[in-house]
Order: structure tokens, then sequence, then C-alpha cells
């Protein structure tokens, strides 16, 4: 799938680029693996950490927002996996002009670049807040996906596919609540600050997101949204199997934050299918069964795929087996 393809990731430093690389690069004889991003110094830090495939692996200091070094970096490529974000809930929510930058533009950028390029396939990452958005994350993440799989058509007769894999935090990534509440514990406390005790999220690691993009890669005809089968926890249950017998504060809702997370509507749910281990979204505006993948059954016209509704849910012991095996991003 992946044997002699030039790939590029953008954001390739962030926690998701280098988890996907290492996949890459221990499963696969990629030709190579371009990270594109703006940070040299993690750039650096990535080289050093990579060091041993250096024949295989380039680094590429540029924005999303840079079309033309965009349109540069793409000279030869097959693949692109877009998982370039700004996607900070609170701070978007006061800086919400580079969300759109970055989140949108960014994105219009991309779909110029790979079309024009000639690259083969495009999966861009997405998040269940673009799905029925209450922040502005959210909001341009919902306008990125929907751009994504409308570049299928405006793509014309190029040969170039889009699709979309969706979920939610990953389990101990940095800016989510695992890391908070093991520093908030390795500075002794006994009390745990909970934004809404009724708070549920979908438990995800970053091994099972790269699982869908390559899935994804695989097996996309053009715009489909890729949706993991997970499931759920609440967020009190969490914080007891970290710290036994926590006191818990309830401090009320963060700007922008969601009480649960959603993954598919009932207005999703049209064009819904289920897999084994995922769904599948198929664009609504096609003859999405002339692209339908088999194996496959329509959901229940009123299915919703949410944190608070889902059929499959870790318990605190559950939590306690699962966090040990995860890398928590301080």
């Amino acid at each position: 799938m992946l044997d002699n393809k030039s790939i590029l990731v953008t954001g390739g430093t962030g926690s998701f680029g280098k988890c996907f690389t290492r996949r890459v690069l221990k499963d696969f004889n990629a030709k190579r693996v371009i990270i594109y991003s703006r940070d040299e110094y993690k750039q650096y830090l990535m080289q050093q950490e990579f060091a041993e495939h250096e024949q295989r692996l380039r680094f590429f200091i540029g924005d999303v927002r840079d079309r033309s070094r965009l349109y540069r970096a793409l000279h030869n490529v097959d693949i692109v996996i877009h998982a370039a974000a700004l996607k900070h809930v609170p701070l978007m929510e006061y800086n919400p002009i580079e969300a759109v930058k970055t989140n949108i533009q960014g994105a219009e950028n991309v779909i110029d670049a790979a079309i024009d390029r000639g690259v083969e396939s495009v999966v861009a990452l997405s998040t269940d807040k673009a799905v029925n958005p209450v922040n502005l994350y959210g909001a341009t993440k919902l306008v990125s996906d929907k751009l994504f799989v409308a570049a299928n058509f405006y793509a014309g007769g190029k040969k170039t596919r889009f699709s979309v894999v969706r979920y939610g935090n990953v389990a101990g990534s940095r800016g989510s609540v695992i890391p908070y509440f093991q520093r908030l514990i390795n500075d002794g406390s006994s009390t745990l600050p909970i934004t809404d005790l009724r708070m549920t999220r979908f438990w995800i690691t970053l091994e099972q997101g790269v699982d869908m993009v390559l899935q994804a890669v695989a097996e996309a005809g053009g715009g489909e949204i890729f949706v993991s089968k997970i499931p759920s926890f609440t967020i009190p249950d969490l914080a007891q199997a970290m710290l036994p017998n926590a006191a818990l504060q309830e401090i009320g809702i963060r700007p922008g934050e969601k009480l649960h997370e959603v993954m598919i509507t009932e207005e999703d749910a049209r064009t819904s299918y289920e897999y084994d281990d995922h769904y599948i979204i198929y664009p609504m505006f096609r003859k999405f069964k002339d692209h339908l993948k088999k194996g496959g059954s329509a959901v229940a016209p009123d299915f919703r795929f949410a944190s608070d509704s889902n059929t499959s849910w870790l318990t605190e012991k559950d939590l306690r087996r699962l966090l040990p095996t995860i890398d928590i991003l301080l």
C-alpha cells in the first residue's frame, strides 16, 4: 500500500505524526516520508529520534498557510496525511482568526496543491468537535471536513482523492485531561477538578488513530469520513482510576467545551454504514453507493454515535488497566 510511495505529513512533528512515521518506516518500504511543519526545534528533535532512518526521512520547514511552500513540498509526493491544525479549544475561542487561517485556509491550500501536483490520496484528520460544533475550533474543522469531501468534485478529472478520518481526544495527548490530572497527582494533590461530573469521552490511542488513517489510504474511493468504533468512559471514573479515592471538585465547563463527544449525528446516519471495527459516512451529494465498500450495513435512520449513548463502556477498573499502556505527554 505504501511501498515505494512518497508520503508527506503536515504537522508531522506532533504526536500523531511521529507515531504514523514510526509505523510507516517499520511496516512499509516507503520511498520517503516528508515531515512538513513550521517548528524547526521540533524537527531537530525528531531528526535525532529517527536518526537511524535518515535516508528515508525528509524534513521540510513550512506552514500550511503558505500556498507556494506547499506547492514546492508536494513535488513528486504520492500521499498526503494532513494533521496540521490549531486545536486548543479555549485558546481558539480567543484567537479565532488564527484558527481560520490554519484550519480553513490551510485546508484550501493543501487541496489546491495536492490536485495541481497530482497527489494520489489525501487523508485529513478531523475531530468530534466538528460535529454540531459549539466552539470556534470545531466550526473551523467542520468547514475543513466539508472542503475535503467536496474536493473530490472540485478536482474535476484529476486523479487526487480526498477522505477524512474523525476521532476525539487521543488518550494521553498534550492538552487533554490525562496529562492535566497526572501533573496534579505528581504535585501531591488529593483533589482533582472536573468541569462537569456528567462529562463523558471516547477512548482512542495514537496507534488506533494511525490504523484508521492507513485504512483510509487503502480503501477510500473519495469523499468518505472514517470513524473508529471506540469505547466511552466518564471523567469521574478516569479521575478515580488515576487517583483512587480522590476528592472530585466540579468547577464548571470551560469556554467552548462539550459535555459529550459526538462522532455521527442522526443527519449523517442517512449515508452511514457500519463495519466490523469502524463506520463510514459517505458523501450525501453523490451516488455514494457506487463507491460503497463491501461488508457493511446501513445504520438505523435515527442512529447517533456519541460518548454518552455508546454501547461500549470502560469501567474504572478497565481504565486503571489501560492507563499504563499509553504515553502520557506532560
